[in-house]
């Protein structure tokens, strides 16, 4: 009898990270991590003997009392059933080989040399970035992989350490090439997130779900009918009350009659000159 399987999809993610797991260089690890046996445990008085600090140990089973054989002259009592040994010294690594001239080597030495190095651990990060805006699972993201990529390579410029805190506005050919062409604003769509997005739409339908309420409708025709008697009511005041006292110029020649200015004679320069003759200075003339 014929069993039908179905192979799944390949995952663009698992292929992706695989593929740049080949073209990494391998890890080296020290003797003592790649050991299954190996436990690094922070030092703590209350659980750990001094005796154990700063050595690698193994309790070695054996079918007799350990106890008995100690001398305590050489070793600790606490040291009784255990094999100590010291941490192998860290292997160096090994020198790399020095970089091909980046004028005269051949173009694929010079990206293999110069550009993969820097290239590949922005996309790495970018593909990592890319998940988590979930990129892999909607069709649409305001995630954009040109942009972060221009970012990254910005800011982690070997040759200029200050950069670090670079955004992508702050970029000077950026802001030249966004002054030529300006991008259209992305949609609300893209810019919520989920919580907020959930917030929203559960308001206007619980907003939808009270105005169909029969006591809400009648409530919202009635304000809607005050509302269209009311409007225009202060043209309709100023209207009653410009019929009912008109405003001419008979009305501001009344008021400066009753109200009338004081007349003031002019008087000539030559009499304001002259000296006032006093009692005195009359008698003497006589």
């Amino acid at each position: 009898m014929s069993v039908i399987t179905r192979v799944p999809e390949p995952n663009l993610w698992e292929l992706i990270c695989k593929e740049y797991e080949y073209q990494r260089a391998p890890i080296t690890n020290d003797d003592e991590t790649q050991s299954v046996h190996t436990d690094y445990q922070d030092y703590d008085p209350s659980k750990h003997n001094p005796v154990f600090y700063g050595k690698m140990h193994e309790r070695v089973v054996t079918d007799i009392d350990d106890i008995v054989d100690v001398d305590v002259t050489i070793s600790h009592p606490s040291c009784a059933g255990f094999a100590f040994t010291d941490k192998p010294p860290c292997k160096s690594s090994p020198i790399p080989p020095p970089l091909p001239s980046p004028n005269t080597c051949p173009p694929k030495e010079y990206l293999e040399c110069y550009i993969f190095p820097v290239l590949l651990p922005a996309l790495a990060d970018m593909l990592k970035q890319a998940k988590i805006e979930k990129c892999f699972e909607r069709k649409r993201t305001k995630f954009n992989a040109l942009d972060f990529i221009t970012e990254c390579l910005y800011r982690n410029n070997r040759s200029k350490p200050d950069r670090e805190n670079v955004q992508l506005l702050d970029i000077p050919f950026v802001n030249l090439w966004l002054k030529d062409h300006p991008r259209p604003p992305l949609p609300l769509s893209l810019l919520w997130t989920e919580e907020e997005a959930g917030l929203i739409i559960q308001s206007h339908w619980r907003g939808y779900k009270v105005r169909c309420d029969p006591k809400i409708q009648e409530l919202r025709q009635w304000q809607r009918e005050w509302r269209e008697e009311n409007r225009g009511y202060d043209k309709k005041v100023n209207e009653f009350w410009e019929e009912k006292m008109p405003h001419d110029q008979s009305s501001d020649n009344v008021a400066t009659n009753n109200n009338p200015q004081p007349i003031i004679d002019s008087v000539p320069s030559a009499e304001l000159n002259t000296p006032l003759q006093t009692d005195n200075n009359s008698e003497n003339q006589q």
